[in-house]
């Protein structure tokens, strides 16, 4: 397996520009000979999808939802990044590529995060035009706020719902090229496995959600846009649906999978409350604007917080962080809070949780500003756990989140297998080892409306593609027949636990032995567990139902499956990491006041995965790191 970036050489700021000139076309008559297969519809996919069809190509869009609407793009509630410099506070192209860059601990390829910063000016103009309802500000120009890592405004954002009217914009575009049939939306079908044709993704095979029935779909290129892996851990700030499977399945059919160990734990989050939970609440990090973290100063302080003076308490990010204060990022915030919850100062019953409060904020402006900034999130807390954040602070305690590992893809956003594209989460291109927060709908976006259009047509004017390759090819006949005996073992199991049972014991090791914290002794442990949790399930699992009706047990089974492979994956990339940067905190790796220590001389690089068989360890394969316009310094927010 060769790792070629493909990353353009030349001056930075004009790399991408040259590259899309030098980049083969397609006459639009042409187009319309190419089919393209988008798998997923939330941001980055429905873009794509929409942006593609408007070129001219063919395109047929997947969904297991009812609706493209119903993508998980929609929980991104807080903003997205733009180097607009709308605030006149210093920002440019430039700071948010190093921001950008920086946060991730060094962990990224230059040009992709370069090519990122330069195109997110015009998403906000893209999204505007969509009617996207931006907050402004009373002369009408568009609001800006600030997130974590970063000293300037550059975040513009809809209330505490930037997501959701974010996809509904890209959803607007991709039906209206449904109803000029330029693209074929294909609702409630999950993808279950990738076909490759000589050495060349052609294809799909899908479960149709409702019938069970198992479908072929040939094209001339796939994309995937499945988003993350976040619910390895089960417990997680992603909808219970959100899986590995189709990223997976790609990987199993030569797809190398990049840093499968940098899963971000986000730190606003409501905190765990007892066992019978399946998910986690997570509460934007807008609110950390306004917010004030703290914990009493005492261990086993267990007053309530308007009985603790403010002599007695410490606002630990302040302290450690003065720079960034409360917007320190996610990673460092994370571990923060994890330290003084160790450290005997949690509050709540568990002790595992930190507050987050408003008091000085309201005092400050006035609580109709703060209604009008955050009142859908606080009223969304009220509902979860029945306290008033205008009145008490809130608890948070963070979670897992979204995930920066994903498929290795070049410049082109193209995987090791000719002609299967990744954008969005499910690739990993852009974030390094920590994203910052609010730019996961930048990447989501950018990808889609503005860089995937041009690389795919780049492919097209280079392949040469068998045009008489259709669903009753050999490979596709295997691929429906390897799903439906998964389907028909998993379903003849009869045994006595629920495919539930088995994500949540397995998310409990993965979070115990590779979440916030990781060291050797506990991924080894890790690597000897999740094999035998594995072999139970194929023993032992109950899946109730038939395959010829709706069956969420069903669903859950296969996507537990490739949790329980992918585990292993990941913890592997964790064991062979050793050194800490960003979200991957190695334990043995840390300064004297616990942060980080990155190994640069042996560790800037990524790490990419290469499938060898279930129970056989994968191939690590390396693509080294240059940074020639960022030079790599200590990571400090102080």
């Amino acid at each position: 397996m060769k790792l070629e970036s493909k990353v353009p050489g030349g001056p930075i700021a004009q790399s991408w520009d040259k590259y899309r000139f030098d980049m083969k076309l397609i006459n639009p008559a042409n187009k319309r000979k190419y089919k393209v297969l988008v798998v997923g519809t939330g941001l980055a996919g429905a873009s794509a999808a929409a942006t593609m069809a408007e070129l001219g190509y063919n395109v047929e869009a997947f969904t297991y939802h009812d609706s493209a609407r119903r993508a998980h793009s929609i929980a991104a509630q807080g903003g997205i990044n733009a180097a607009k410099n709308y605030q006149n506070d210093g920002d440019s192209v430039w700071r948010l590529f190093y921001d950008t860059v920086k946060g991730g601990d060094f962990r990224a390829r230059e040009h992709n995060v370069y090519r990122l910063a330069q195109v997110s000016t015009n998403i906000i103009d893209q999204c505007v035009a969509q009617g996207v309802p931006f907050a402004r500000e009373y002369g009408g120009t568009l609001s800006n706020r600030s997130f974590g890592g970063a000293q300037v405004s550059r975040t513009f954002y809809a209330r505490g719902q930037t997501g959701q009217q974010l996809l509904l914009g890209a959803y607007s575009a991709l039906m209206r090229m449904v109803g000029a049939n330029k693209v074929k939306m294909h609702v409630r079908k999950e993808m279950l496995d990738v076909v490759v044709i000589d050495g060349v993704a052609r294809g799909i095979v899908t479960r149709d959600l409702v019938s069970g029935k198992i479908e072929s779909h040939v094209g001339d290129a796939v994309v995937l846009a499945t988003g993350g892996y976040g619910n390895v851990f089960f417990l997680s700030t992603n909808a219970q649906a959100c899986n590995v499977t189709s990223t997976y399945r790609a990987y199993k059919k030569g797809a190398a999978f990049a840093n499968p160990c940098f899963t971000q734990i986000h730190p606003t989050c409501i905190p765990v409350s007892g066992d019978y939970q399946s998910k986690l609440t997570l509460m934007s990090e807008s609110l950390r604007n306004d917010g004030r973290i703290w914990v009493p100063k005492k261990a086993g302080d267990k007053r309530r917080p308007e009985d603790i003076p403010e002599n007695e308490r410490d606002y630990y990010l302040e302290r450690k962080y003065p720079s960034f204060g409360n917007l320190s990022p996610r990673d460092i915030s994370s571990r923060a809070a994890k330290q003084v919850c160790d450290e005997g100062r949690g509050v709540g019953a568990s002790g595992y949780g930190v507050y987050l409060d408003f008091a000085d904020a309201i005092k400050r402006l006035g609580k109709s500003a703060i209604e009008e900034r955050y009142g859908n999130l606080f009223e969304m807390y009220e509902r979860i756990t029945g306290d008033d954040p205008y009145q008490t602070p809130m608890r948070i305690y963070p979670a897992s989140h979204y995930t920066m590992g994903g498929l290795w893809v070049d410049y082109n956003l193209m995987s090791t297998i000719p002609g299967l594209h990744v954008i969005g989460e499910a690739n990993f291109s852009d974030h390094g080892a920590n994203r910052l927060g609010a730019s996961a709908l930048m990447q989501g976006l950018a990808d889609g409306y503005f860089v995937i259009p041009y690389t795919i047509g780049h492919y097209f004017a280079n392949a040469a593609l068998d045009r008489s390759i259709d669903i009753n090819h050999a490979e596709f006949k295997k691929a429906e027949e390897d799903a439906k005996n998964r389907i028909s073992t998993l379903l003849s199991i009869k045994g006595k636990r629920t495919p539930t049972s088995f994500h949540r014991e397995l998310g409990k090791i993965v979070w115990d032995k590779a979440g916030m914290g990781r060291n050797e002794k506990g991924l080894k442990e890790a690597l000897q567990q999740i094999p035998q949790i594995r072999e139970e399930f194929w023993s032992n699992v109950n899946v109730t139902g038939e395959n010829s009706d709706v069956n969420i047990a069903l669903e859950k089974a296969l996507r537990v499956a490739d949790f329980l492979e992918f585990a292993e994956v990941l913890v592997w990339d964790a064991l062979e990491r050793d050194e800490s940067c960003g979200a991957h905190f190695r334990e043995e790796h840390q300064t004297e006041d616990g942060e980080a220590k990155r190994n640069d001389q042996d560790f800037a690089h990524v790490a990419a995965w290469e499938y060898q068989g279930v129970d056989k360890k994968p191939v690590r394969h390396v693509e080294p790191l240059e940074f020639e316009n960022v030079h790599l310094t200590v990571r400090s927010y102080k």
